[in-house]
């Protein structure tokens, strides 16, 4: 077992952190209401996953990228943050369009 999918899940992470900070689209524009946005997105995908697990649509695909570590039976580490990826890269591109359908506008 390794930590490299989760590695690279951070690293990501860190990459869409740049990204929003650089062009100021949602968390660096309205941190507050992005830290809303981003936990009620991420739990719920967590509910929907437990949803899935507990009527056994789900389960954790054992790799060797991956940690290990369970959260729960079926409910890797790594998906919590896989989620806030998941999140925070689609609340960036729904930020952006409305940017530039906005200046396309004026």
């Amino acid at each position: 077992m390794s930590a490299a999918y989760l590695i690279l899940l951070l690293l990501s992470l860190i990459g869409v952190a740049l990204l929003d900070r650089r062009w100021r689209l949602f968390v660096w524009r309205a941190p507050v209401t992005a830290a809303l946005v981003l936990v009620g997105g991420v739990a719920f995908f967590l509910i929907w996953d437990l949803l899935g697990i507990a009527h056994g649509h789900f389960r954790q695909a054992d790799g060797p990228w991956q940690l290990g570590v369970l959260l729960a039976p079926e409910l890797p580490v790594e998906e919590p943050v896989f989620l806030l990826l998941l999140c925070w890269c689609a609340m960036l591109l729904w930020c952006a369009a409305a940017r530039l359908l906005e200046r396309r506008q004026r």
